[in-house]
């Protein structure tokens, strides 16, 4: 079994690259919850959601998010009423958190609930989140406390950040089998997501990040940085601000104590030295996932250097 740790488009577009290498009843994702909301009164899980349905085939591209060729209709309306517009949210889409919320209020988990979309979605592959209890992510900042979703999407990263806070972290509690399901990996994979706030949060989650530091499977993590700045987010800014450096090294120290190997772009061959120097070998590839084609190469390359025989 392969796990993969991941955020929500660049792990997204990643686990394409997978799912064409590795059979998808051979792996688990376990996806960050940090960045879940309500929005007009549902439970909007925007990573899940993503991942879902990029692997599904009916992820915008473009924006890599929400549903491809959805229409506006009932945002239109809401506004109309007064609601405001910051989080955009397609009629299909729409579709997806009422479904969620429903259940969620009929008593289901959201790992029941996720298992269950996935499933109506077409795919074989486990989908977890990282924890059934809510964790916030927020964003101190001189503003105050603000959720992530209102940091990125509302203001923009326009916000000094002067701290990352997951609100409930510590008293959640690991997802059902996702403890179990690194325990067992053959290979844990981190995807090219915000080291951060993407598997910051999941790291946050009492009982992973020591399973990660025991577990018997390989842990290879992938640079979301590339020549000192992120394919996509903000993830930059947040590490700047926290004291980290903004490229692989500085992604490589956010998981030194656990991980086995660091893939890392071309552009950064340069920095391979200094990662090696802190006891992680390195992996020099191309990361960039401009088409399917890179994306299974990308896929390949991590599952080599975690020594999976495909």
């Amino acid at each position: 079994m392969i796990v993969v740790l991941a955020g929500g488009v660049g792990a997204a577009r990643f686990l394409q690259g997978v799912v064409q290498v590795v059979p998808q009843q051979q792996f688990t994702v376990i996806v960050n919850t940090g960045d879940d909301r309500a929005f007009y009164g549902l439970h909007v899980s925007p990573d899940l959601d993503i991942v879902m349905y990029t692997l599904a085939g009916i992820v915008d591209e473009t924006q890599g998010w929400g549903i491809r060729d959805d229409t506006y209709h009932t945002m239109q309306q809401l506004t109309r009423y007064g609601n405001e517009d910051w989080f955009l949210l397609g009629d299909r889409d729409l579709a997806t958190h009422i479904h969620r919320t429903n259940l969620l209020r009929q008593g289901k988990t959201l790992s029941e609930v996720t298992d269950l979309l996935r499933i109506q979605l077409g795919l074989q592959l486990h989908i977890l989140p990282m924890s059934d209890q809510p964790v916030a992510t927020h964003i101190q900042t001189p503003a105050g406390l603000l959720h992530f979703q209102e940091y990125m999407v509302k203001r923009h990263c326009a916000d000094e950040v002067q701290d990352v806070v997951f609100t409930g972290a510590s008293a959640a509690r690991p997802a059902p089998r996702v403890l179990d399901a690194l325990k067992e990996a053959e290979a844990i994979l981190i995807a090219p997501s915000n080291p951060i706030v993407s598997i910051g949060s999941i790291l946050a989650v009492p009982g992973i990040h020591d399973v990660l530091h025991e577990a018997s499977g390989m842990i290879v993590a992938v640079s979301p940085i590339v020549g000192g700045a992120p394919i996509k987010g903000p993830a930059d800014k947040l590490m700047r601000s926290l004291g980290i450096d903004v490229s692989a090294v500085g992604v490589a120290r956010c998981y030194r104590d656990f991980l086995d190997v660091m893939v890392i772009d071309e552009q950064d061959t340069q920095l391979a030295a200094d990662i090696e120097d802190l006891g992680i070998p390195t992996v020099v590839t191309n990361t960039i996932m401009h088409d399917m084609t890179a994306k299974a190469n990308l896929a390949r390359s991590v599952l080599e250097a975690a020594g999976v025989t495909m």
